[in-house]
């Protein structure tokens, strides 16, 4: 187990949280931000950071899906107290370790961009993504207004990182249902 230098987690990607521990083993039963365990199996490497702030560097040796969470053992974690000393603790891995398809794309990498309709017209900034059962929505602010956008193939027309876009389909009555 290394330990990083201060801001060291800051590079990484967040893609879970120690709940508690699991057993006696060190198990730990972790919320996870990464569509499934093959994430931390792959990454082969984590980065906790404590309550406290401080970064250290584990070795996954598994995870598993269990009741809604993940278990995952770490090779350095070998008790419940050691287990203990993690809780709450926010796990990281690195941008390299995780693989994509070419038309998926990370949270990070989503958030900030400028939203336009297909006909040019500026709506705002992405500013949050809610996680729900059928497929997230996207939050467009622009001052005090927030727009609620579904992040589906026929509403989402393009995404261009290197510009900084986001375009959607100017369709009938989807920024109306936005109005109070």
């Amino acid at each position: 187990m290394n330990k990083l230098g201060p801001g060291s987690c800051g590079s990484l990607i967040l893609v879970g949280t120690v709940i508690r521990p699991h057993g006696l083993s060190g198990l730990l039963r972790i919320r996870s931000y990464a569509e499934s365990e093959r994430s931390f199996i792959n990454a082969g490497t984590v980065f906790l950071r404590s309550v406290s702030g401080e970064c250290y560097e584990y070795t996954v040796t598994s995870v598993e899906f269990h009741k809604n969470i993940f278990l995952m053992k770490l090779e350095e974690v070998l008790s419940r107290e050691k287990a203990e000393e993690l809780r709450g603790a926010e796990i990281f891995i690195s941008k390299e370790a995780l693989g994509r398809e070419d038309d998926e794309f990370f949270w990070y990498e989503l958030l900030g961009l400028k939203v336009c309709l297909d006909t040019g017209e500026y709506i705002g900034v992405l500013s949050n993504i809610i996680s729900t059962q059928g497929s997230d929505i996207y939050v467009v602010k622009e001052g005090n207004k927030e727009i609620l956008v579904p992040a589906v193939y026929e509403v989402i027309k393009d995404i261009d990182l290197e510009n900084g876009t986001l375009c959607i389909a100017a369709s009938e009555g989807l920024l109306d249902l936005n109005e109070i």
